[in-house]
C-alpha cells in the first residue's frame, strides 16, 4: 500500500490530493474508500471505552462476572485496549487530533437522554460519575477532547460534527465499543456527513465474535476496515 499511497500522493493531476483533502466536487474516476489517512487531516475517535462499559460487576455489567462474559472482557483487556494504546501513541506523535466520547448524562437524573437509552436498561451514567471516566490505560491527555453522549450515535446527541469541522478533520479513525452498536452508528453517520472513515478492527470489541464480524461486514459499506498496524504505519508517514 505504500507504493499506492505515494502514487496518489504525488499525482500531478491533483485529483487524488483534492479528494484526500476534502474537495467533494473532485472525486477522481475509480475512487474508493480505501485511501490511507493523512495525520494532520485526521482524528482518532475513541468510543465508550469507559468504566461503565468495560469492567465486570460495574456499570452496565453490574452483577455480571468476568466468566459470564469471558469473550468480551478478554477482548477488551487483551486486544482492544492495547491496540487503542498503540494508536493513541502514534496519533499523538503525528499531531493527529484525539477525541473521546463516553456515555454520560448532562444531568444527574438522565432526563435528557434518548428514548432508546432510557428503554435500554436504562443506559445511564450521571453527570460527573466515575463510571464516565475513560479507562486509565488509555485516558485522555489534558489537551485532548472529551465529549459526553446520551445516545448510541455520537453524532445525534452531541456537537461532534461541529468540533471536527473546526479542527479541520477530513478522515476519522474510529475505535472502541461496541463494534456493531455505537461504533457502527458513528461510522454510518460520519460517512453520511462527508468524512472519510477508517475502522480499526482490532481496536474494537463486541459481545461475541459473530457480533464483531457482523458489525465489520456492515461497516464496509461506509468505511475501510483495517488493523492497528496499518493505522500506526500510516500515521508515521510524512505529511509534508
Amino acid at each position: 500500500w505504500t507504493k499506492w499511497f505515494k502514487d496518489i500522493w504525488f499525482d500531478t493531476s491533483g485529483a487524488w490530493m483534492a479528494y484526500a483533502f476534502g474537495d467533494a466536487k473532485a472525486v477522481p474516476a475509480g475512487a474508493t474508500r480505501d485511501i490511507p489517512c493523512v495525520a494532520k487531516q485526521s482524528a482518532l475517535l475513541v468510543i465508550d471505552v469507559q468504566y461503565y462499559c468495560s469492567v465486570p460487576h460495574r456499570g452496565c455489567h453490574k452483577g455480571i462476572s468476568r466468566e459470564q462474559k469471558q469473550y468480551f472482557f478478554d477482548r477488551v483487556d487483551q486486544v482492544m485496549v492495547p491496540n487503542i494504546a498503540r494508536c493513541l501513541a502514534a496519533a499523538r506523535g503525528a499531531g493527529t487530533e484525539v477525541v473521546y466520547t463516553c456515555i454520560e448524562s448532562l444531568t444527574h437524573d438522565g432526563r435528557e437522554q434518548s428514548l432508546d437509552y432510557k428503554l435500554s436498561g436504562p443506559l445511564f451514567v450521571p453527570k460527573g460519575h466515575a463510571d464516565a471516566r475513560v479507562l486509565q490505560e488509555i485516558a485522555p491527555l489534558d489537551t485532548e477532547i472529551y465529549i459526553p453522549k446520551t445516545s448510541c450515535d455520537v453524532f445525534s446527541s452531541t456537537n461532534i460534527d461541529y468540533v471536527l469541522r473546526n479542527l479541520g478533520t477530513r478522515h476519522l479513525l474510529i475505535c472502541g465499543q461496541v463494534t456493531n452498536q455505537c461504533v457502527e452508528s458513528a461510522v454510518r453517520s460520519a460517512a453520511d456527513r462527508g468524512y472519510l472513515v477508517t475502522v480499526i478492527e482490532d481496536a474494537c470489541a463486541a459481545f461475541s465474535p459473530n457480533d464483531h464480524a457482523i458489525g465489520l461486514h456492515n461497516m464496509r459499506g461506509f468505511a475501510r476496515v483495517v488493523n492497528s498496524d496499518e493505522v500506526v504505519a500510516e500515521l508515521a508517514l510524512p505529511c509534508d
